[in-house]
């Protein structure tokens, strides 16, 4: 499944005095996989686009943290 999150493992030394995060993330802007306009892209109003950042729905990608994501992981499985 494509996803513009990345994770990965980094070191954790056995010397470490605190709890270790054993993944962590980060997250890519989807303008990385276009790699020209193609003609004719889905476009927001203006209204919308000025709220998302973009005039292009591809290129849209809200920015949500670990924590958000849980919450709204946790509320679509109620």
């Amino acid at each position: 499944m494509f996803t513009t999150r990345k994770y990965w493992h980094p070191y954790v030394s056995p010397f470490d005095p605190c709890p270790p995060m054993t993944t962590k993330q980060y997250v890519t802007a989807p303008n990385l996989y276009i790699k020209f306009q193609p003609p004719g892209m889905q476009q927001f109003s203006p209204k919308e686009a000025l709220y998302a950042g973009t005039l292009w729905c591809t290129l849209y990608d809200p920015y949500y943290n670990a924590h958000e994501m849980q919450m709204r992981e946790a509320k679509t499985d109620e």
